[in-house]
């Protein structure tokens, strides 16, 4: 067996995996959980916004469900977080901490034209679907 038949399987490796480290920023945000430097809760402040926005769609994307408008959110998101809080600290991306939010960026963006992969909900309810004939 090639390594390209794994490569769905692998797609949705990487989309839980990733998922679940940016959702855990939404909870130690939004939940207080894992303890850490960012805790407390506010609509009105930017870390209470991406916090919620980790939270949701780091969930959506653990299931891989809406995964393609999701992750070009989140992709947005991570691109705004770089140039507008951690660039702002510096250029270099590991003198500035914005290394984290440059792979999720990528990440999410790779995420948007491959889809969640075959272990995602999006699979079970495009595979559901009936085959329909084009009209041209």
């Amino acid at each position: 067996m090639s390594l390209t038949a794994w490569e769905p399987r692998v797609l949705s490796v990487l989309r839980i995996v990733t998922a679940l480290l940016f959702l855990e920023h939404g909870t130690q945000k939004v939940l207080g959980f894992p303890p850490g430097e960012h805790h407390g809760f506010s609509f009105t402040s930017l870390a209470g916004m991406s916090g919620l926005f980790e939270l949701v769609g780091g969930a959506l994307l653990v299931l891989g469900l809406f995964t393609r408008p999701v992750a070009f959110i989140l992709s947005g998101m991570m691109a705004y977080a770089y140039w507008f809080v951690h660039f702002s600290q510096g250029p270099y991306p590991v003198n500035n901490g914005g290394d984290g939010a440059i792979l999720y960026c990528f990440i999410f963006l790779y995420l948007v034209f491959a889809g969640g992969g075959a272990w995602s909900v999006d699979a079970y309810f495009n595979r559901r679907r009936p085959l329909t004939a084009t009209v041209h």
